[in-house]
């Protein structure tokens, strides 16, 4: 696949600026952008960068019209349930694809944020998904990038879909997401509807599972390569869903259940308990800018609501592949490193090692993982435009709403993060290329959070903290783990939490860890540090929310 490097200085296509990252994919990202070609005020709309293979064939010079004149035509088989795309060109080895404004949030974002979602919900949306299938596969047309990147649910929980017209406009037997590729295309045959169902399939697992059924390996063929080959893990969280996510998931496409039983049995999951697909979790809520400018908002035609993000001095290295498969998500960061100098904000336990740091678990993390403290259920906030970026080069506009007393912090090393204002770096430890740790808190202020990279871990982020982590916790302070170590997912990646107790200079302080895997060895690992007597109090834990909620790694 080719690479990209794009600069927000810069315009996509001659006049699409690219504010924001709304989210990735392997191959795959998608930006909030503006479009100041439609005359005196910009527009708002969804810019998605796809990587083309490096071989650039005449077939793959004409994704752009394939994937135009496709999804025109799938606009008129679903009215309202297919993003109209406005513009697409290939540059550089780069597929960029314009959509009009998209008045919902990513699937991916979703389970992300809030975690594995009920049966019953999952049932409701996959529904939504058959009935664009259906209407397509109706016409002889198939996805076949279908992944939980392309579905955006609105606010009502209905559906839309993007990335019609991929499959197909190059050589490549999937171009993006692959571990949301069906065995036939792994093998690289002709794929038809069969290989959009095996997708409804992995998407249906993922939502009750907390991850695809086959894990990203860092390379694309390495991915295909085990979907192809590698046995399907049985799903424990499915419920009344497992005999039809097993039946969309089998390896030979003429086995797979057909729509008409796979709607039966999604219409008799919902059918339980119709409400509880509605009740049990938030309805979606766009993000930051992309929340400021929804259609009817006060900025939505006001070019001056995004001048001040657009002009941000931030350059954007963006590998199409390393992008996003390159996340430093791939393994339980390895951040047992020293503790920092300041020894109740120590986002590291005392005495530990220069090891691993433990995995980092999903943002909503799952269900059956320990969380640090439930967010409650909260209508969506009115929209209101996002704050001008500040000067300083390390500190930019935060990428999500974020809670009064916060501003995003920027780290040169390749992530961002949302810190109480008046927090700062105190302290930086680097072991070569391979791995560094920064410890961010503030004078007068007993917490810390420690941010570790790792680029040597395993492959399991709950023998990480085990093995790795916690034999090095465990040699002073009267270390105390609380709870078992919790598997989950993290920004739909392998992640674990472990939280424990321990003495720090005469205090007693209490420290939440997750780790999540990137791929290829590499890893992240939050730790965040508090005293153990203020360790409930609302504000320590509305701020750890806050970090959870807002860590991105952005260049790894």
């Amino acid at each position: 696949m080719g690479r990209a490097h794009v600069s927000t200085h810069q315009l996509v296509v001659g006049r699409y600026r690219l504010l924001e990252i709304v989210q990735r994919e392997t191959n795959r990202i998608c930006w909030y952008a503006e479009d100041i070609g439609t005359g005196e005020f910009s527009r708002p709309c969804l810019v998605t960068q796809v990587g083309l293979p490096d071989s650039a064939y005449e077939t793959e010079r004409r994704a752009a019209a394939r994937l135009m004149r496709t999804s025109e035509n799938m606009a008129l088989l679903c009215p309202g349930r297919i993003a109209g795309v406005v513009d697409a060109a290939e540059e550089a080895g780069t597929l960029w694809i314009v959509n009009e404004w998209i008045d919902g949030t990513p699937l991916c974002e979703l389970l992300s944020e809030q975690g594995t979602f009920n049966y019953v919900r999952a049932a409701r949306v996959g529904l939504e998904l058959l009935d664009v299938l259906d209407a397509a596969h109706a016409e002889g047309i198939t996805h076949g990038e279908l992944s939980p990147g392309q579905v955006f649910v609105r606010e009502d929980h209905s559906i839309v879909v993007t990335g019609y017209g991929l499959a197909g406009a190059t050589l490549a037997p999937r171009l993006t997401a692959p571990a949301y590729a069906s065995p036939e295309q792994a093998r690289d045959e002709r794929i038809g509807p069969a290989a959009d169902l095996w997708a409804l399939g992995a998407i249906l697992y993922t939502m009750v599972e907390g991850r695809p059924p086959f894990r990203d390996r860092g390379r694309p063929e390495n991915t295909l390569k085990g979907v192809d080959r590698l046995p399907l893990r049985t799903p424990v969280r499915s419920g009344p869903l497992t005999q039809v996510v097993q039946g969309l998931l089998r390896k030979d496409s003429r086995e797979r259940l057909t729509r008409p039983v796979v709607r039966e049995a999604l219409t008799r999951a919902l059918s339980e308990d119709p409400e509880a697909g509605l009740a049990s979790v938030p309805a979606p809520r766009l993000r930051g800018a992309y929340a400021a400018v929804r259609p009817g908002g006060a900025a939505w035609s006001r070019r001056t609501m995004v001048a001040g993000t657009a002009l941000a001095v931030v350059t954007v290295a963006v590998a199409v592949l390393a992008a996003t498969q390159g996340l430093p998500g791939g393994e339980s960061g390895g951040d047992a490193a020293d503790a920092p100098a300041r020894p109740p904000a120590s986002a590291a336990s005392p005495g530990e090692g220069g090891g691993s740091a433990g995995p980092v678990p999903s943002g909503g993390g799952s269900s059956t993982a320990k969380s640090p403290s439930p967010e409650p259920t909260q209508p969506s906030p009115k929209p209101k435009p996002p704050p001008t970026r500040s000067a300083s080069p390390t500190r930019s506009a935060p990428a999500t709403a974020l809670p009064s007393g916060f501003q995003r912090y920027r780290a040169p090393e390749g992530f961002s993060v949302a810190l109480p204002e008046g927090w700062k770096r105190l302290d930086t430890d680097r072991q070569g290329d391979l791995r560094y740790r920064v410890v961010f808190g503030a004078d007068g202020d007993d917490r810390t959070l420690a941010v570790t990279y790792s680029e040597r871990v395993g492959p399991d982020p709950v023998a990480v903290w085990r093995n790795e982590v916690e034999p090095n916790l465990k040699q002073s302070g009267h270390y105390k783990r609380i709870g078992e170590i919790h598997a989950t997912t993290y920004q739909g990646r392998e992640a674990a939490d472990m939280e424990w107790t321990a003495d720090v200079g005469g205090t007693r302080v209490h420290t939440f860890g997750r780790g999540f895997l990137l791929g290829g060895g590499r890893s992240f690992s939050l730790r965040w540090t508090a005293p153990d007597a203020e360790w409930e109090d609302g504000a320590n834990q509305e701020a750890l929310r806050t970090v959870l909620k807002t860590f991105r790694p952005e260049s790894h």
